[in-house]
Parts: C-alpha cells; structure tokens; sequence
C-alpha cells in the first residue's frame, strides 16, 4: 500500500525531497555541530532486539479460527492472493502483478496454492516457512495456460464444485472473475467476515509489537521535536524523521505540514518551511516486524504568536478533551459509532461543528499488519468493540485558511476498557511533557 507521504511527494515534490535527502542529513549536522547527528537523534538507540517475530505456532492457529469463521459464515472455501492477508495467516511476503499466485483454503481438507511455474523456487522458499511446510500442495501453470483451470479443478477435488468461494477484498477484479468462469457452478462471496474477523482481533504478541511500534514512533517524534530550528524545510524535517528511526532499528515515515497546510488532515505538496511560532503537524509511523503504529502530534515550535496564541490554546484543550472523552467511551460491547460520537460532541459542543464541519473525519480506524484496517470508529457503524482490538483515536479540528490540530494516539481495547499505547500530547508548547 502507497503511504500518505509517498503520495503526497508523487503528487509535485518527489524529486525534490529524494534529491535533498542526503543534503537535508547534512545540514542538519552541520547545524547541531555534531559531525553525524543532531544530539537529540545520536542518543536514540536500537530497540530492534526487543521485537519478537510471529511464530508459526501462532500462524496455525490464525488458520483454525479461519476456518472456524469460514463456517460460521457458510463459505466453504477462501482465496488468498498477495497482501497483507496472505503474509497475515502464512508468513508469506508476495508483491502483486498480473499473474496468479494464490491460497485456496477449504473450510475442509488442506490447502493448496496456485503459482507460476517460473517462481515456484521462490514460492517454496517462503511456503516451506508457513504452516503447511514442505508438505505443501503447491500446484504450478505455464505463461501459456490458466491458472483459473486449477483453482477449479482444486475445488472441485475438495467437494466445493458448486459451493461459496470468499474472495479476499483486495483481490483483483481480474482474478476474481476467471475463477467465476472457471468454476461456474460456484458462488463468489466476500472473505471479509474471515479475514477481518481473525485480523481485528489481536494476540498479546500483535498487541506487544504495537505497543513497540507506538513508543519507537513517539521517540522519534520527541527527538527531531529537540531538533527543530527556524528555517528548516518540511523535507529537512522528514529527512530527521528517517534517521531518527534508523537510529531506532525499525523502517518508519512522517509527513510534516506547517502553519496554514496542517488545516489539510492529510497535507499539502506545497513545499514549506518552519518559522520560529510556526504550528507543526507530525504524522505517520513505523513497522515493527509487520506491525504498524500511526501518530500524530501537533505543536508550536518555541511561543504561539501572539495574535492566534489564545485560539490556538482553545482548539488544543478541545481537541484533547475529545480524545480523552472518545478513550473514556471505548470498551467492549460499545458501537464504534458511539466512540466516534463522544469525541464529536465535545468538539461540536465547543462550537467546532455541526457534522464534520471543522473535525473533518472519522475518529479513527482499525491497525494491525496495515495503517488502515478493519474496524473503523465512524459514525454509523454497529460494529462492537471486542477486547484486543487496535485503533487510532485522532480527533481533530481543522480551521482553512488558519491552522489544524488533530492528535493521534494507538487505542487498544482491553476487557474492561481501553488504553492508549503513548501518553497523551501534554500542551501546543511542551507536547511531550519534558518541559
């Protein structure tokens, strides 16, 4: 999945801020006087070792409650294609293209996988790794023949000629549509109810991977915060973020906006620059062995100017007063309609709404494997929360033409409640508390 800053940098400043990387790093050194880093970034250290990866074990059992929702759900098979849901259930890391590499897995009997004939070597390095093993049911096709033929006759090998096929979302058209004509007497219906229903729901060692991934992002947010000096370019910044991770052990991102471009909840390709007083707007996260954080906080770099210091206060407290009124809300058996409505209220109450008037979007979405899964925390949806699922709780308040605030924090559901991964932002002017 493309990230918000890849995006944005696609859309006009790519070759600017690629090209001004190693430049950005530079300058940042020669401005601390460090001859590497800026002090607050070379006393970050390594947290690589304290990460612990999935174990198979737990991929097996990732598998059986599948299958346990498989039935539940009257499917009698799944397909599975690169994403995050195929590396999620088996370990396998698969990037997409148009040719077929695929699981198929019965509600009944084993699995098998359909793969080009020219990558099998690859696809059994990785298979031998997952659940199934080396004992694998791996069935190659030639660049000149169907792989649609084998998903049938698969199927068919399995009692599921003419039964329900759920077909994982992000799944192509393409491929969703030979394996109907190849297999006419199936159903196609959607996995979701599967793969959302095993991924919404973490394990202590997802929910511990996290955990990490919050407080690496958070450490590195607070060390390029110390770093901040007027006349630092919004690339500069990004660039201080990169090291700050690399230092950290972990590949992570952040999209800066400054001043009028933080009213844009997920930014601007306008090329910017911090002043002394200039509003920041820090978003994004890391990846901890799969796993995603997503943080956002916003601050003044030194005093608010004067003229917007009262204002800019307002929205502050307001905004963090939702947030603490939307984590006060969340536990299990609540809507996530209701979390996103009682973080609304306070800002509506405050005079920032109707509807998404000022805060402009949902309070949050679900994480895990990717930055934006399943469930989301917007208005409408029934769903209710379960103890261990994961998501971000970012209220914010966006005033055109002036400045945005949103803060942003890693929301766990716990049995009788919730936590936030990270403390909360403490104030515009000393966001993480240290002053």
């Amino acid at each position: 999945m493309i990230s918000r800053r890849q995006f944005l940098e696609i859309g006009g400043v790519a070759g600017v801020a690629a090209a001004s990387r190693p430049l950005v790093a530079a300058t940042a050194s020669e401005k601390s006087g460090d001859a590497s880093l800026p002090p607050s970034l070379a006393q970050l250290k390594s947290r690589k070792s304290e990460a612990a990866p999935i174990r198979r074990e737990e991929r097996s059992a990732r598998l059986e409650r599948a299958r346990k929702l498989m039935s539940e759900n009257a499917l009698d098979a799944m397909v599975l294609m690169s994403g995050t849901s195929l590396n999620y259930f088996t370990g396998i890391r698969w990037w997409g293209g148009e040719r077929m590499f695929a699981l198929v897995m019965p509600a009944k009997g084993t699995a098998f996988y359909v793969c080009p004939a020219f990558e099998e070597g690859r696809a059994r390095e990785q298979v031998a790794n997952s659940p199934a093993g080396e004992r694998a049911d791996v069935r190659t096709w030639q660049e000149d023949e169907s792989p649609y033929r084998l998903v049938a006759q698969g199927l068919k090998e399995r009692g599921v000629a003419a039964g329900t096929v759920g077909i994982e979302e992000t799944v192509r058209f393409v491929f969703s549509d030979g394996i109907a004509k190849a297999a006419p007497q199936v159903t196609i219906a959607s996995a979701t109810p599967v793969t959302a229903g095993c991924r919404m729901i973490k394990s202590a060692s997802e929910i511990a991977l996290m955990r990490l991934a919050a407080q690496v992002t958070l450490a590195a947010y607070e060390a390029v915060y110390h770093a901040l000096v007027p006349g630092m370019t919004q690339q500069h910044a990004e660039g201080l973020i990169d090291a700050a991770y690399r230092q950290l052990g972990f590949p992570g991102e952040a999209s800066v906006e400054v001043d009028e471009y933080t009213a844009y909840p997920h930014g601007s390709t306008t090329p910017q620059v911090i002043h002394e007083g200039s509003i920041v707007m820090i978003d994004d996260g890391c990846t901890v062995e799969g796993y995603q954080s997503d943080i956002t906080r916003t601050f003044v770099l030194g005093k608010a100017p004067e003229k917007v210091a009262d204002k800019m206060k307002k929205v502050f407290d307001t905004v963090h007063r939702a947030q603490s009124a939307a984590l006060a809300a969340a536990r299990p058996g609540v809507t996530c309609g209701a979390v996103d409505s009682a973080a609304r209220k306070i800002i509506t109450d405050a005079g920032y709404g109707p509807d998404y008037k000022y805060f402009a979007h949902r309070l949050g979405h679900g994480m895990g494997m990717d930055g934006h899964e399943w469930p989301y925390l917007v208005r409408g949806n029934t769903t209710k929360l379960q103890a261990n699922m994961t998501t971000s709780n970012e209220p914010g308040i966006y005033i055109r033409g002036e400045f945005g605030i949103r803060l942003e924090d890693d929301m766990h559901i716990t049995e009788n409640g919730a936590e936030l991964f990270t403390p909360q932002s403490v104030s515009l002017e000393d966001p993480f508390g240290k002053a």
